[in-house]
């Protein structure tokens, strides 16, 4: 019963967890914005999501990888298959800086609305679960 829930809302945990990830990468973007030389960085999170549905699948889960027994799991439920990868430059800066802020603010947005949905879609999967399981019970 268990298993078959923690499938059921297994890939929106994933989405979540791909979703909190990027807003991570997108704010490192935003804090070097005045580093020299830093290179803004981001994933394409439809291929991410792809590869962990695909790993989630024929393992049966995706977990971190330890390399010793005295390490802790991770809460990034195995994010070392998402390619980050550098953004095409959309302006040229004199000390080499490729972050746009105009990109970043957009990509943030965009991201945070997205996480926000998916948010909205695992409370009502939970709601509908609570609902289900409380009217068995009488």
């Amino acid at each position: 019963m268990i298993g078959d829930i923690k499938a059921h809302l297994g890939t929106y945990t994933e989405a979540l967890n791909l979703r909190a990830y990027r807003q991570q990468v997108l704010a490192s973007n935003i804090a070097n914005a005045d580093t020299p030389h830093y290179k803004a960085r981001d994933f394409d999170f439809t291929a991410a999501f792809e590869t962990a549905m695909g790993k989630r699948e024929s393992q049966g889960s995706v977990g971190v990888a330890r390399t010793h027994p005295g390490h802790l799991g991770g809460l990034d439920s195995g994010l070392a298959h998402v390619n980050l990868q550098y953004r095409s430059e959309t302006q040229s800066a004199v000390d080499g800086n490729t972050v746009d802020m105009d990109v970043e603010r957009a990509q943030i947005a965009d991201n945070s609305l997205q996480y926000q949905i998916v948010t909205q879609f695992l409370s009502d999967k939970i709601s509908g679960l609570r609902t289900a399981i409380s009217s068995n019970q009488g």
